[in-house]
């Protein structure tokens, strides 16, 4: 194996999930001009990286050079720091990734026309969870059961993730492992002033329920002072998942309309019951914008919003840049998971997979094989560099580094996959005005009896077109 040593620099080892995805930049910039400002690994973290990778398969590349293609470029970003899985297929392969730009609206018809092409990319995000199953059933990604042992040593602890993501038989996602589609991000200062219990605390204590939850967002609304309980685009989803059951679900490869199910029914009656108290920011009256500019964040750090369901990329990142959160020095900015149902005794956790699809006719599928195994032996030998990383660059003190590792224990215990947004362009269409039904701003929010109602039967109509795309065996 070639050990360059190069410090070459990159992204936090974080893969970008829907929401950050859905608002992402619609252009990239080329590796080398991103890798200038970027901040290397010290030479303590490139010793890991160097132990750990002695884990790795052997492979040998004829072609070290892979293309991904996506809105965001996965190569060292302005200010970020060096993510140990790329640094690991640089020094080992002397591995490069070759961005593919397009945009998020423009993504799947450019990766449409490159594959009927015959100009494939090699690999694609999973992360956003609008990939499977439409790209199987469009024939734009390729079950990676022919280049990668799923059931090896390597990758025997994905296995069940993986097998979430199954289509005719073949598995479409090479995963890393499962994440947090979202957590519950809050101030503390917000907290503190307000004379609350500390989220955090209450679920440690097995306390952070949905009467709680609610007891705070009716406390602490104050719509004629523009001070609101929630904001952003993603708590409709956030709030449904923790009932466990996803609107869209997949069961033995079957897709599967749960909008009738007596969980979901529950919890979006409790949604359309906080709503009427006007919790939530009103979106209706700033352009269809989170607060302020719509930047993720805003009303955080001016103490005038009291949660934000989001991702973990939202405060994964600079103190500068996560500002709109809150002052992470000074250990504002804190996050714990959404609330479970008081008649539940489990936290679920709305859940993405951190993981990649190999594009059709890929034209370096090993590849992309040897870059998911440097990823895949850095999140179990080497993840003291992402911990370390979140310390000393981003500023995270011990009870958010604590949390993390809680919620991804969690999530990889109770994860919720809901393929809403994967399964075709109408069906993520329609699941918009689904998602947002029982809370949407703007006086709009009615009943979830209303919703199955009006929606229900469209649904199904679209969910049963999909299931005989996959294949009339299993549409049963």
């Amino acid at each position: 194996m070639v050990k360059t040593r190069r410090l070459l620099a990159g992204l936090l080892a974080l893969t970008v999930c829907a929401g950050m995805a859905a608002c992402g930049s619609s252009s990239g910039k080329d590796s080398e001009e991103s890798s200038v400002n970027a901040i290397d690994l010290n030479e303590e973290q490139q010793a890991v990286v160097d132990e750990a990778a002695s884990k790795l398969p052997e492979m040998t590349l004829s072609n070290s050079t892979i293309k991904w293609m996506a809105h965001y470029d996965i190569n060292p970003g302005d200010g970020n720091v060096t993510p140990p899985g790329l640094q690991m297929f640089k020094d080992t392969y002397d591995g490069k990734i070759e961005y593919v730009q397009t945009t998020w609206d423009n993504r799947y018809t450019d990766l449409a026309k490159m594959v009927m092409a015959n100009d494939s990319p090699d690999f694609f995000p999973a992360s956003d969870m609008d990939g499977f199953p439409k790209g199987a059933i469009k024939a734009m990604f390729e079950p990676v059961d022919d280049y990668i042992d799923l059931s090896s040593d390597l990758w025997a602890d994905v296995k069940a993730t993986s097998d979430s993501f199954v289509f005719n038989g073949g598995h479409y996602v090479i995963p890393i492992k499962s994440a947090p589609n979202f957590v519950c991000i809050y101030n503390t200062k917000t907290i503190e002033d307000h004379g609350y219990e500390d989220p955090a605390e209450l679920y440690y204590n097995d306390e952070w329920t949905w009467s709680k939850f609610t007891e705070m967002c009716l406390d602490f609304v104050d719509a004629d002072n523009d001070i609101y309980a929630l904001d952003g685009y993603w708590y409709g989803q956030a709030l449904n998942d923790t009932c466990g059951v996803p609107l869209i679900g997949m069961e033995n490869g079957v897709l599967v309309n749960n909008m009738d199910n007596p969980a979901v029914t529950k919890v979006q009656g409790l949604m359309y019951e906080l709503q009427k108290n006007e919790v939530v920011f009103d979106r209706s009256s700033n352009n269809w914008s989170t607060r302020g500019d719509g930047t993720t964040g805003e009303g955080l750090g001016s103490y005038q919003t009291l949660f934000i369901p989001v991702g973990l990329w939202g405060i994964e990142n600079s103190p500068e840049n996560v500002k709109p959160f809150g002052d992470v020095e000074a250990g504002e900015i804190m996050f714990c998971p959404m609330p479970r149902m008081d008649d539940s005794d489990t936290y679920y956790v709305s859940a993405r997979v951190e993981g990649y699809h190999i594009i059709k006719n890929a034209p370096n599928p090993e590849g992309v094989v040897a870059y998911m195994n440097c990823m895949k032996v850095c999140d179990t030998e080497a993840a003291e560099i992402t911990e370390q990383q979140l310390r000393d660059e981003y500023k995270w003190n011990d009870d958010m580094l604590q949390m993390r590792d809680e919620i991804y224990k969690l999530v990889n215990e109770h994860p919720v996959y809901d393929f809403q947004h994967g399964v075709s362009n109408e069906v993520d269409a329609l699941m918009q005005t689904v998602n947002q039904y029982t809370m949407i701003t703007g006086g709009g929010a009615s009943t979830w009896t209303a919703c199955v109602e009006e929606n229900k039967g469209a649904v199904d109509y679209l969910i049963k077109e999909a299931n005989e795309s996959i294949g009339a065996e299993t549409a049963e």
